[in-house]
């Protein structure tokens, strides 16, 4: 993550910082000996990082400054060689291919796909299906068996045949044997493309159909359709079934005890609070993010969309994680079409409906640099994969005698002898029909070769691409030398750590803190009687066990060094050992046992090493950057400095 956040960074304060000036003035602003950079140049990029919001502004001399240590650290790196590394190289590869992304899509399906998206997240499908298992690499004559088998299902099914009973007579699903084929409701992206498609298109109580996906052949029967139960927001009270979590061997009992004070009338938000389990949204009184249908285990999804008004409660019920007191906080329909647009992009990029764009994309590039095809030649491959294939053990040699073109893109010939390579390197164990094999490497072969070609001609064609390649070039062997040199030599240098530590010592102090217990009791009562049992001498261990025998919720405590500050309760008792006074908050009865009061100390090095590491990392950058600019010469116009910040600031 902190490399990640690092390189935008590094893009954004550095974007173009190393492309040549297309201006006229050439006038050199910064030489550092081997690379100059012009006045227009810097001028450019200090304009460009001195807008916005994210950034504040700096002045000329500020920005120079930052800009030197980057152009030096970055020529460090390349002087050890870190951009020949590997692992480097790799990296890089892995950006790129991230950054070629929005270079390699077709706008117009995209926007296509958008809408249809759109327009059925306008509403809910209920369909029952049965599939016909089928294998992605089926050959030929399976293929065609099972589509006649889907064919008479379909007939069948039209002819009146109960769709339950079919299902769970012939469907390869395995629920089908429980649910007959009842898949409940979902909407855009819950299911494969085409067998969402298929819903979508059919119309209720009608037969679909049959459609191929990736798991075989389908014939569906839409059963409803209704306008979306759109999005709900809730908050919720867990009881985990797991007593690591819950620390209660009876999750309903405890349950039905919360329920009966949300009854009593005590708020639910504190309720959640205090109890809940679910620790990620207990400390938000227990809200949860806005879903909607599908996103849920069906019978939490059920309790939260049949509440019908804000602030309605359900009674406790159980699913599989334990059991649940859910709020309804608010309820929301579908969106604007512009408020999700961003969203349906990000789900269609995941999709499958995205291989529609991939094809849209490599048409384009075919019709724009001109595409020939040989495909008989491709049929040549047929009789040449034997079983050595799926042991592993084929190679190219196997097809020597092959050296005719295949296709051409571009300038580009690929001959047999590069398909004959690529089948060498990409072997299926995976024993299927030779044609059916061939045909799918061949097409993952010159779906992969066109795009290449694509992607090898960015640099060329798009200038801003070039630059941002440049900006993640510098990001990365930044990053990387800095790691080294600086966060994780701070991490791994104990000893110079540690002097670190002693030569700084006086900044890092403990305040006045204390040694305490917190006691949240359910009463007055309950607390008296805790109070009773550690002034008799009991442990806290055994004072829990005995007051929550009747009731789990009548007593918990928390122990630690405080600060002021740091816990409500403790800021409002007096700082001397022993037993504090009441404190009511919440709703409950607080009190606080002070075992020490510990005066004002020097902190050791374990108890703030993330602090003294951080302070010890920014020295190391320091000094870094004072040898670094020791022992590289570089000069600054100061003429065209003073210009620039009359210009500039």
């Amino acid at each position: 993550m902190r490399k990640l956040k690092y390189l935008i960074v590094v893009a954004f304060l550095f974007s173009v910082a190393t492309v040549q000036a297309q201006s006229k003035d050439s006038d050199v602003f910064i030489d550092f000996g081997d690379e100059k950079i012009t006045k227009a140049e810097f001028k450019r990029v200090y304009q460009k990082n001195n807008s916005g919001e994210i950034i504040s502004k700096s002045t000329v001399d500020e920005y120079l400054d930052l800009y030197i240590n980057f152009k030096l650290k970055v020529k460090e790196a390349v002087s050890l060689g870190m951009d020949k590394d590997p692992a480097f190289i790799k990296e890089l590869s892995g950006y790129r291919k991230q950054l070629a992304q929005p270079y390699l899509t077709a706008d117009g399906i995209i926007e296509e796909l958008k809408k249809e998206a759109y327009d059925r997240l306008m509403y809910d499908v209920k369909a029952s299906h049965i599939l016909i298992k089928l294998d992605q690499d089926a050959s030929p004559e399976d293929t065609a068996a099972a589509y006649k088998r889907a064919i008479r299902v379909k007939k069948n099914l039209e002819n009146g045949q109960d769709f339950e009973l079919m299902a769970k007579q012939y469907s390869d699903d395995p629920s089908a044997k429980t649910n007959g084929g009842n898949l409940g409701y979902f909407t855009s992206f819950y299911m494969v493309y085409p067998f969402e498609s298929a819903a979508y298109n059919t119309e209720v109580g009608k037969i679909s159909e049959v459609v191929r996906t990736q798991f075989g052949y389908h014939v569906l029967k839409v059963v409803d359709k209704r306008p979306s139960v759109g999005n709900i927001e809730v908050a919720h009270i867990l009881i985990s079934n797991d007593q690591e979590l819950s620390k209660t061997d009876d999750p309903e009992g405890k349950i039905k005890e919360i329920y009966a004070k949300i009854e009593q009338g005590e708020k639910f938000e504190d309720l959640a609070a205090q109890f809940s389990d679910d620790t990620r949204s207990s400390d938000r009184g227990g809200l949860l993010p806005m879903f909607g249908v599908g996103r849920m285990v069906p019978e939490f999804e059920k309790a939260a969309f049949d509440l019908k008004q804000d602030g309605d409660i359900s009674k406790p019920f159980a699913t599989p994680y334990g059991w649940h007191i859910v709020k309804r906080v608010k309820h929301a329909p579908i969106g604007s079409y512009e408020s999700v647009e961003a969203e349906l992009i990000q789900k269609i990029k995941k999709d499958s409906r995205a291989n529609l764009s991939q094809a849209t994309v490599i048409n384009k590039i075919k019709n724009q640099y001109g595409f020939d095809e040989n495909v008989k030649e491709r049929d040549d491959f047929y009789k040449l994969i034997d079983s050595s294939y799926f042991k592993g053990e084929w190679t190219a040699e196997a097809a020597k005698g092959l050296t005719k073109e295949i296709f051409k893109i571009g300038d580009k010939s690929v001959s047999q002898q590069d398909f004959a390579f690529y089948l060498q390197n990409n072997k299926s164990k995976k024993v299927i029909d030779s044609r059916v094999l061939v045909n799918a490497r061949y097409d993952a072969f010159k779906r992969a070769t066109i795009l290449d070609y694509k992607n090898r001609k960015l640099d060329e064609e798009y200038p801003d691409f070039r630059y941002l390649m440049q900006e993640y070039h510098d990001g990365i062997l930044l990053f990387n030398l800095t790691d080294e040199l600086v966060w994780s030599k701070a991490v791994k240098d104990t000893t110079g750590l540690q002097a670190f530590y002693n030569s700084n010592k006086e900044n890092y102090k403990w305040d006045k803190r204390v040694d305490a217990v917190v006691f949240s009791a359910l009463n007055k009562e309950v607390s008296g009687s805790v109070k009773k049992m550690l002034k008799a001498g009991k442990d806290v261990k055994e004072i829990m066990e005995e007051i929550n025998r009747s009731s789990q919720l009548n007593l918990r405590y928390e122990t630690k060094k405080y600060l002021k500050g740091e816990n409500e309760v403790v800021d409002q008792v007096k700082w001397e050992k022993g037993i504090s006074e009441n404190v009511s908050l919440n709703g409950r009865v607080h009190f606080v046992q002070i075992v020490e009061v510990i005066e004002p100390t020097y902190k050791t090095l374990d108890d703030s090493r993330g602090l003294i590491t951080s302070d010890y990392q920014n020295f190391l950058e320091k000094e870094w950057i004072q040898s670094l600019r020791s022992k590289n010469k570089f000069e600054v116009d100061k003429k065209i400095l003073k210009e620039l910040k009359s210009e500039l600031n």
